[in-house]
């Protein structure tokens, strides 16, 4: 017989099935995802020394700066990093990778500067609600869904 537990089959007679669905579920992450991002890491790897990182820490600022010129080049439309061949999502989530280590192994320089103050962004969103309420009809945007079958 199987049981619904935490939105998890779970079969009565094997008592390890309740133990495990308790745990960190790596069965969530996407497999080729990772394999990607394994790729962007065997690249640093090669090129600086795998796990570099740890042993020798990082500044917030340089995967910041990287991070962000990846989601920059993605967003403008280039889709794979003319460096690595990679797409730009993955070496971006390298980027984030590699600081988190950082952070968690407290190795890392937090060279970001002074803190606003909280709620900044929420301000920002009552702003952004604020211009379109006042334009209720915006134009369409000129986006790639836009230019496709011309």
């Amino acid at each position: 017989m199987v049981k619904k537990i935490r939105s998890e089959h779970v079969k009565d007679t094997n008592p390890k099935d309740a133990v495990g669905t308790g745990k960190v579920p790596f069965s969530t992450i996407s497999a080729p995802v990772m394999a990607e991002v394994g790729l962007a890491m065997l690249e640093g790897g090669r090129k600086y020394g795998r796990h570099n990182y740890r042993e020798a820490g990082v500044r917030a600022s340089v995967y910041y700066d990287a991070t962000f010129r990846h989601l920059t080049g993605w967003w403008e439309g280039e889709d794979i990093d003319p460096d690595s061949g990679l797409n730009h999502i993955t070496k971006a989530i390298a980027g984030l990778t590699v600081l988190r280590d950082s952070m968690l192994y407290e190795n890392w320089v937090d060279d970001r500067p002074p803190k606003v103050k909280a709620g900044w962004i929420q301000e920002h969103n009552k702003l952004a609600k604020k211009i379109i309420e006042k334009y209720p009809n915006a134009k369409e945007p000129y986006t790639e869904l836009g230019q496709r079958g011309k």
